[in-house]
């Protein structure tokens, strides 16, 4: 397949900017989803087991892989313009959508409130499988960085946004009009790689065919998966309960939202920029390993908190911070980093997409665990035995990672 840069007009500064507003647009959707929405459940009294399905939203993230070389293929054809922005608008537009009817509906209206976010996960979920394509063809190998710094910066504001502002207009406003506002914010986000990069392909004739099986021969995307598995589990399926466990502890929407906000926008952009200085001092592996117990102790720190009490809640909003966005983003920058390494680049979206499927998958199967083990286990336990899964993670972490 050629890799000619395809926009004739859009200098790099131009092609980042535009990729990074729909990067900003499927997070703030991702934010709602999985961090504003859990909240507001457990804000209006429903159980932790039911708010743990939550997580069967991300079924489509988990499960992109299998449409991601139709995709590619649909955005690539043999001969002529590729097909991107084609595939954003659609989303896109499917995307805004999806959101208003969750508005209209109200959260009270739980299966079809689901249903309706899984269509939009589908949506947001293929234009991600595009986006990264487009980003992996548009700019040359030295304004990579630029693009993956667009998806790192892209995920965290989308983030505060989601997770934190609409809070903030649930508790203020209420859920129909911070839903609509949401649903609005994501055109103007998408507009500009409509407008500017994605009408400005040329004409390509294309010979290479991205192919599913070939990547899943290759050793080293195996070891890619397994080593997804065993750090998404350890590092980030506890979280699931976080919103819920602030909210028991005493915290209103607005202060929830302000721990995902503030979290998000700075401490997690803090923490990627010193992940990204991290990785190229000490390597993926040991980067890796050093997450995994900056959260352990993290996760032990809110099982004390709940079996003891005694610590303030500007504590707990702290090591909240930290937990959710700080060492959260610390490993992830690594562990993308390592994703890299091991992504072939004749076919890296292809690749990518299975690692961040296997991403998904155990979030999803995580999050609906972490449901029920904290609603039958209570929180100081339920924390307790996820700060060890943690640090038992480290040693499996060590063997699966690259020792460079």
């Amino acid at each position: 397949m050629s890799i000619a840069v395809s926009s004739r007009a859009s200098t790099p500064v131009a092609i980042v900017l535009a990729i990074g507003g729909l990067y900003v647009a499927q997070s703030v959707i991702g934010g709602i989803t999985w961090a504003g929405l859990p909240a507001v459940m457990r804000d209006q009294g429903l159980p932790l087991d039911r708010i743990g399905l939550v997580s069967l939203i991300a079924l489509p993230w988990a499960l992109k892989f299998l449409w991601a070389p139709a995709v590619e293929r649909y955005r690539l054809p043999p001969v002529g313009k590729n097909r991107t922005g084609t595939i954003v608008a659609a989303g896109g537009l499917a995307s805004i959508a999806g959101l208003w009817a969750v508005g209209a509906l109200g959260p009270e209206a739980w299966w079809p409130v689901l249903a309706c976010l899984t269509i939009v996960a589908f949506a947001a979920s293929t234009v991600d499988i595009a986006c990264d394509g487009f980003a992996v063809q548009s700019l040359a190998r030295e304004n990579h960085g630029w693009g993956n710094a667009a998806q790192v910066g892209g995920a965290y504001l989308g983030s505060a946004i989601g997770a934190g502002l609409f809070l903030l207009l649930v508790d203020a406003y209420g859920w129909r009009i911070a839903v609509w506002a949401m649903a609005l914010l994501l055109l103007p986000l998408g507009l500009p790689f409509l407008l500017g990069a994605a009408g400005r392909a040329r004409e390509e004739t294309r010979e290479h065919v991205p192919s599913l099986l070939d990547a899943l021969k290759r050793p080293e995307i195996r070891r890619g998966l397994a080593a997804s598995a065993i750090y998404v589990l350890a590092q980030k399926a506890a979280l699931a309960m976080l919103g819920p466990f602030l909210i028991d502890a005493g915290l209103d929407l607005s202060m929830v939202g302000l721990v995902n906000g503030v979290g998000s926008m700075f401490v997690g952009l803090a923490a990627a920029l010193a992940g990204g200085a991290l990785v190229k001092w000490f390597g993926p592996r040991n980067v890796l390993v050093l997450a995994l117990f900056l959260q352990a102790g993290s996760l032990f720190f809110f099982s004390v908190f709940d079996f003891l009490g005694g610590f303030s809640t500007t504590a707990l909003m702290a090591i909240a911070v930290l937990s959710s966005s700080g060492f959260m983003a610390l490993g992830f920058v690594a562990l993308y980093a390592q994703f890299m390494r091991w992504s072939d680049p004749r076919q890296a979206g292809v690749d990518f997409t299975l690692f961040q499927c296997m991403d998904a998958l155990m979030s999803m199967a995580g999050g609906i665990a972490a449901g029920y083990a904290a609603q039958y286990l209570g929180y100081g336990a339920f924390f307790a035995g996820a700060g060890l899964v943690a640090m038992l993670a480290a040693p499996a972490i060590i063997i699966v990672s690259d020792r460079r």
